[in-house]
């Protein structure tokens, strides 16, 4: 997958193909952002908190599947969340934050703000305060190689699943679902959608359903397809993806 450093906003240009079946616990990350509007110094006050903030993140995320907090104050202060899909077992929760966390002090040293994104989980942290906020501007999408030979049914049938599972997810105290639908007598549509659960559920509905009337331009056709953002996650196969 590519990465990229900086505001993603231009969601056509980040479609990605969805080549093989992701394992439970991937090297690489999907995605990538840097924000770049600030730096820090190593030893730093930013630096110090940052480490005990991501040391904190990945300490509580397994348990709960989901943290977030905050460490230090005024310039100083460093935010965060991580969060993990809600099928994934505490070792692969925990392997996950550890290899994001990793990763992102690697992909995007002395930023002040940065998030990454694996198929397990995602870290983000900012130097000021964006709990509760849509994230809009990050995202991207992965879309399977393989076209349907229906496009046009298919295509509904998809929306109109991830359609319900949004309002099932936003009433969820994890604001998550998954479900399946049947397109034909061989072929089984399933679907899943999540927000972090910084969100409140209103927000989480309309962050859903954002992104899944975003889908049909990135994976219009296609027997999968995702959209990943900063703060919800919307995505279908033919297959069954989820540890359920």
């Amino acid at each position: 997958m590519s990465s990229s450093s900086g505001i993603l906003s231009l969601l056509p240009l980040l479609c990605f193909a969805l080549l093989l079946h992701t394992t439970a616990i991937e090297a690489d990350p999907l995605f990538h952002v840097c924000f770049s509007s600030a730096n820090f110094t190593a030893n730093s006050s930013y630096d110090v908190n940052l480490n005990r903030l991501e040391t904190y993140l990945y300490g509580q995320t397994p348990g709960w599947g989901f943290a977030i907090g905050s460490v230090g104050s005024n310039q100083y202060q460093a935010f965060g969340l991580s969060q993990c899909r809600a099928d994934v077992s505490f070792q692969d929760c925990q392997t996950c934050v550890a290899e994001a966390r990793d990763a992102l002090n690697k992909l995007c040293p002395y930023n002040k703000g940065g998030i990454v994104w694996y198929d397990n989980c995602l870290i983000k942290y900012l130097d000021w305060d964006f709990f509760g906020q849509i994230d809009d501007q990050n995202k991207f999408c992965l879309s399977n190689v393989n076209s349907i030979s229906d496009p046009t049914s298919f295509d509904k049938k998809a929306i109109d699943l991830l359609s319900q599972l949004s309002l099932r997810a936003h009433v969820n105290p994890r604001l998550f679902a998954y479900g399946e639908a049947m397109f034909d007598e061989s072929t089984t549509i399933y679907g899943m959608v999540d927000c972090t659960r910084d969100l409140s559920n209103d927000d989480c509905k309309k962050c859903l359903d954002e992104a899944i009337n975003e889908l049909p331009s990135c994976s219009g056709g296609k027997k999968g397809g995702r959209i990943v953002g900063g703060s919800c996650h919307v995505g279908y196969e033919i297959y069954p993806f989820l540890n359920f």
